[in-house]
């Protein structure tokens, strides 16, 4: 547990504490001090601080996955600037991030402990040091199996994805053409704050626009959609046979993940049927599982990414093992698949 506070450090030990199968090895009070202990004691996983005297967050985690690659949760805060150097630290190579609020209420703090936990356990079991020498990885051969062919047009892709989410559009966005013929709309697990600036970072790095949804927005070949951060986002159909758009919505009674890549999914099959092209990535939880199935039942097409390449395999294994899934794929082959499917589909 690595944080300039000592109360934090304190609060946080005792939360993780809490759980009799995690055990905490010790703290540390910034950036180098955490890289001395991390050498010596080798935990599995290290809770990290950004703001820190001597050594910052940022600092530390280049130097922990440059020197001992393990998995590493930010704490942030959420406003705009702590949401900026979040997901900074996810591209340099932290797995996750939660919200710094433990001071709040309690039931804030009752939220931020169950999902601690859970994140903890989970990431600490599942995470590979390879997954963070992904980029090493050849583009694969070309050419894929006429079983995963879209034997009809493809008008659109939607895309669910969680914990590990960053990353993994920053593989598949910038490697699709400008051209790309298809529109793309994106659920990812985010806050406010965050969905914002994600999206602009991603249309700095992409060749497609890159936006984060508003109410009414057209759903356009090559230009992806990202729901925003707290709220929902569905396709519609307008009465005026104008191009499908979509409606940004509150949180939904029995909705526990927010964005609901369930809602979208569902919504995209209602509106387009058999043109949908349905990919879930990693995270935890099952959303994505019903809107997968919808998909299949349209007669779209349904991508997962595998086990190997993803932080945290739950949302594409239980859409797996439900049988919805036509094609399982690496993170490093899922755009060059993309490309063909889509355009050979046309």
């Amino acid at each position: 547990v690595v944080d300039d506070s000592p109360f934090m450090r304190a609060a946080i030990k005792r939360i993780l504490e809490s759980d009799p199968e995690i055990e905490v090895i010790d703290t540390a009070g910034d950036g180098l001090e955490a890289i001395e202990k991390i050498e010596k004691l080798k935990p599995d996983l290290v809770t990290l601080d950004i703001q820190m005297p001597r050594m910052d967050g940022l600092t530390a985690l280049r130097r922990i996955m440059k020197e001992h690659p393990l998995p590493v949760i930010m704490l942030s805060s959420m406003t705009e600037d702590g949401a900026k150097v979040t997901l900074e630290a996810m591209e340099i190579g932290a797995v996750d991030y939660l919200p710094k609020n433990i001071r709040q209420s309690s039931l804030d703090i009752i939220k931020v402990r169950k999902e601690l936990l859970e994140k903890v356990k989970l990431i600490a079991r599942t995470w590979h040091k390879e997954r963070h020498e992904l980029n090493q990885i050849p583009r694969p051969k070309s050419g894929t199996s006429p079983s995963i062919r879209a034997h009809h047009r493809i008008d659109v892709l939607v895309i669910g994805v969680s914990t590990g989410g960053p990353r993994a559009l920053q593989r598949i966005l910038p490697k699709l053409p400008g051209d790309f013929s298809a529109g793309i709309l994106i659920a990812q697990h985010m806050p406010p704050q965050f969905t914002k600036l994600l999206a602009e970072r991603l249309n700095q790095m992409s060749k497609i626009k890159v936006v984060e949804g508003k109410n009414g927005e057209e759903i356009r070949a090559g230009k992806a959609i990202i729901a925003p951060g707290g709220k929902h986002m569905k396709v519609v159909n307008p009465f005026d046979n104008d191009r499908p758009r979509i409606r940004v919505i509150e949180r939904v009674e029995g909705m526990i993940y927010v964005p609901s890549i369930d809602l979208l999914m569902e919504s995209a099959a209602q509106v387009y049927g058999d043109r949908v092209l349905a990919l879930i990535l990693t995270g935890m939880g099952n959303d994505g599982l019903k809107g997968m199935k919808a998909v299949k039942e349209k007669g779209g097409v349904t991508f997962a990414q595998d086990e190997g390449s993803s932080v945290i395999f739950g949302m594409p294994k239980v859409c797996i093992e439900a049988g919805v899934v036509d094609k399982v794929l690496s993170l490093n082959e899922i755009p060059y698949r993309l490309i063909e499917i889509i355009e050979d589909g046309r």
